[in-house]
């Protein structure tokens, strides 16, 4: 299989030529690899090859499902495989193997994915962008001085840079739809309990799901539809729909009624290009035949966010708790990184009473902005607060913790509000800066109602196709 033939499709029409023997499982997979090795060096996506587990796999036997024989990357956070390490971005955990597939790589494997390799993410997924320490930074294939995003980085990278033509990420502030934005790509956040994390704990309180970063829309659609049966024991959990989300993807949605915001959420003012792509979306919508209005989303964010900031922190405390008992000894300082180990030093300090007021404070946050979905069907406001910002600049040159959290928020003011709420909500990559740096527009739903989503993406990406958008370092 040729490069451009490869870089050409997306995971479904890849599936459509291997079940049609137009191209093997095996030629599929050494497109990849070949990919990789051409891209990977100057973008830093992949931090795990497993380039002979993956062709054995292959050996074995055609693979079957609805994505048989696609080559497929896990990120190295959320989803565990038997016998790899999964290191979470951190040098505290780089030799940690788990004993059991997670029931998302199960599912995986179940549809006929190929997985050949893991991708870069922060210590613990902590930051929006993907600087680790153990591996060092992953760059942007539309621009390798800038980031591209995080927690789910590496996956972002890696599909832009088009290695993959789709790869796993996980959201538990912004993780998918950040880097989604960042790279030009198609970022779907399930609902909370839509995807279980079996046999894991919940992420963050119930704040992080796993999904997809694509570059169509069909694509998330078909990988939802093969991981989105609940678990046994599972602490939150939505039964998989009636109708799947691939055949919603295909529908037209009908006249919806859009509010649309050009702020921000945690600040006031947002980049004026990303601002002006809000405008121009609402303008496409309203073109599409959908009622569109500028609105306000109610609600006390700063309230909300320190809610999350306090659970999040005491998560963190947990784990690296868990692991210090584990190993019979105290985590120390030099062993994490100075993010991580502001977060665990803030966790530590979180009673049980801290946690549950917190909880509450997120809870009533989510009860508020459903309100809004009483009068509007979704919500359209701009994914980030700018386009992606330069490799570094997040942390400061030299480290500056004293400013990172005011330049967080001005880069992603806009997404963790919904996985407080636990609502679906989608990146989509209608707009690019002056710069040719990608923007991403997001889309709100219901809870539960990731089908309607799919369906207005499934309309904006034949209105507007971005798919033929292809980043420079992936040629």
């Amino acid at each position: 299989m040729n490069p451009s033939d490869y870089l050409a499709e997306d995971a479904v029409g890849l599936a459509e030529l291997i079940a049609t023997r137009e191209v093997s499982a095996a030629e599929a997979l050494e497109a990849a690899l070949a990919q990789l090795e051409a891209v990977n060096p100057k973008i830093n996506a992949v931090t795990r090859v497993m380039a002979d587990q993956a062709r054995a796999a292959v050996r074995a036997g055609a693979p079957g499902g609805p994505l048989g024989g696609v080559p497929y990357l896990i990120k190295d956070l959320g989803a565990q495989m038997a016998g790899t390490p999964t290191t979470l971005g951190s040098r505290l955990f780089k030799d940690a193997v788990p004993p059991a597939d997670s029931a998302i790589v199960s599912a995986y494997q179940r549809g006929g994915l190929v997985i050949f390799g893991k991708t870069n993410t922060p210590e613990l997924g902590l930051e929006p962008v993907t600087e680790p320490a153990l591996f060092g930074p992953s760059r942007n294939p539309w621009d390798q001085a800038r980031t591209p995003g995080g927690s789910s980085g590496g996956a972002a990278a890696a599909v832009a840079g088009g290695i993959v033509p789709a790869a796993h990420a996980s959201d538990g502030g912004g993780s998918i739809r950040i880097p989604a934005s960042c790279c030009g790509l198609f970022g779907m956040k399930p609902s909370r309990g839509r995807v279980s994390f079996a046999p894991a704990a919940e992420g963050w309180g119930g704040f992080s799901i796993q999904h997809a970063v694509t570059r169509s829309v069909r694509d998330s659609a078909v990988l939802l539809d093969m991981v989105c049966a609940p678990q046994a024991g599972d602490p939150y959990r939505i039964e998989a729909p009636r109708t799947p989300f691939a055949t919603d993807a295909e529908r037209d949605p009908g006249r919806l009624r859009i509010g649309f915001m050009t702020g921000g959420l945690a600040i006031e003012v947002i980049d004026p290009q990303c601002a002006q792509a809000v405008r121009d979306a609402a303008r496409l919508c309203e073109s599409l035949g959908h009622t569109v209005e500028e609105a306000v989303l109610t609600g006390d964010v700063a309230a909300m966010g320190a809610a999350a900031g306090t659970m999040i922190a005491a998560s963190v405390a947990a784990t690296l708790d868990a692991e210090a008992t584990r190993r019979g000894r105290a985590i120390e300082a030099s062993e994490i990184e100075d993010i991580t180990a502001a977060m665990y030093q803030r966790g530590q300090g979180v009673s049980g009473s801290a946690y549950v007021q917190a909880l509450q404070a997120a809870h009533a946050y989510g009860r508020t902005v459903a309100g809004f979905f009483e009068q509007y069907d979704v919500l359209l406001l701009s994914t980030l607060g700018s386009p992606p910002i330069p490799v570094g600049a997040l942390r400061g040159d030299p480290p500056d913790l004293a400013g990172y959290t005011e330049r967080l928020f001005a880069f992603m003011p806009n997404t963790q509000a919904f996985n407080v709420t636990g609502q679906p909500a989608m990146s989509v990559p209608l707009a690019m800066s002056a710069e040719g740096l990608p923007i991403g527009l997001q889309f709100v739903g219901r809870m539960a109602e990731e089908g309607l989503l799919f369906r207005l993406a499934g309309q904006l990406e034949r209105a507007a196709p971005w798919v033929g958008r292809r980043a420079p370092t992936s040629a």
